[in-house]
C-alpha cells in the first residue's frame, strides 16, 4: 500500500501561485513600457533595495569586481570559458552556408547570420549563478553577435564580483546590476537609457520565466524553462545521503522545483528526510 510521508503543495495552491505570477509580471511590463527608467528605479528599490546612480556599471566598477577575486577564482572562470568557447567554435564551424542552382536561374540556399543584439540574464538574488554568464555571453560572442548586454541582480546590496567578472571576461558589451522582471523588461522593451535587444537568453525564477513568456514575439527567447524536477526510485539498498544529494541537487533551483523520492523502504525514506 502506498503511503506518503511528506507531501508537496497541492495543485490548487500551485495554480493560485501561477495566476499571481502572471498578474504581477503583466503589471510590471506595462509599467516599464509606460515609465521607462523611472519604473526600473522604483521596482529595483522595491524588490532588491537597490537604486544606484546608474544601473550600468562603469569600467572602474567592473575592474573593482575583477580585482576583488582571487587569482584562483579568476583562473577558474577563464578555464570554464575557454572550454565553452572552444566547443561553441566547433558548433559554429558545423553550421555551413549553402547555395545551389537547382534549375537555370533558380538559386536556393541558406545563410547563418548572427543577431544584432542579445540580452543575457544571470540569476543571483540568493546565490550568484556564474555559469549562466559563461553559457549566455561566451556563446553569443562566438556566434558574432554585435551587441551583448548582461544583467544580474545585486547580491547583499552590491554587485556580485564573480558574476560581474565572468560577464566582463566573457566579453559583454554592457553590464547592468538589475534583476527580476524589470531587468527582462528593460532588455526586451528598452528605456530612455537602455536600447532593447532582439533576443533574450538565461534562466531565472518563475517571474523571469513568465516575463520571457509574455514578451515572446516581441523579442526572441531561448526557451520557456519550467521548474527543474527529479524523481528518485530506490529500494532498501540505496544510500540515504546520496538520495538526499540527488533530490537537493534539483530542489536548489527554486522553491517550486519538485523533488520526489519513491521507495519500497520506509527506513530509507525517513533517513533521506533526515539527511535533507
Amino acid at each position: 500500500m502506498t503511503r506518503i510521508l511528506k507531501l508537496g503543495r497541492s495543485a490548487e495552491a500551485k495554480a493560485t501561485d501561477a495566476s499571481a505570477v502572471r498578474s504581477a509580471v503583466e503589471s510590471v511590463l506595462i509599467d516599464v513600457e509606460a515609465r521607462g527608467d523611472a519604473a526600473l528605479r522604483e521596482l529595483s528599490q522595491k524588490f532588491d533595495r537597490w537604486s544606484p546612480p546608474s544601473f550600468r556599471l562603469s569600467q572602474d566598477e567592473i575592474d573593482g569586481c575583477v580585482d576583488a577575486l582571487s587569482s584562483r577564482q579568476l583562473d577558474d572562470i577563464r578555464f570554464a570559458q575557454a572550454q565553452i568557447r572552444r566547443f561553441a567554435e566547433v558548433q559554429k564551424a558545423a553550421l555551413k552556408d549553402v547555395e545551389v542552382e537547382t534549375l537555370p536561374g533558380v538559386v536556393l540556399g541558406h545563410r547563418n547570420i548572427p543577431m544584432n543584439s542579445v540580452g543575457c540574464y544571470v540569476p543571483g538574488g540568493k546565490y550568484p549563478l556564474v555559469a549562466s554568464a559563461h553559457m549566455g555571453i561566451v556563446t553569443a560572442k562566438v556566434a558574432g553577435v554585435k551587441r551583448v548586454i548582461a544583467m544580474t541582480p545585486p547580491l547583499q546590496g552590491r554587485p556580485a564580483p564573480a558574476v560581474i567578472a565572468a560577464m566582463a571576461l566573457a566579453g559583454a558589451d554592457e553590464i547592468y546590476v538589475l534583476g527580476g522582471i524589470q531587468a527582462v523588461a528593460a532588455m526586451a522593451i528598452g528605456t530612455e537609457t537602455i536600447a532593447p535587444v532582439d533576443f533574450l537568453v538565461g534562466p531565472g525564477n518563475a517571474y523571469v520565466a513568465e516575463a520571457k513568456r509574455q514578451l515572446f514575439g516581441r523579442v526572441g527567447i531561448d526557451l520557456l524553462a519550467g521548474p527543474t524536477e527529479t524523481l528518485v526510485i530506490a529500494d532498501d539498498t540505496a544510500d540515504a545521503e546520496l538520495c538526499a544529494t540527488d533530490l537537493l541537487g534539483q530542489a536548489e533551483h527554486g522553491p517550486n522545483s519538485p523533488a520526489i523520492l519513491l521507495t519500497t523502504s520506509e527506513q530509507l525514506a525517513t533517513q533521506t528526510m533526515a539527511e535533507v
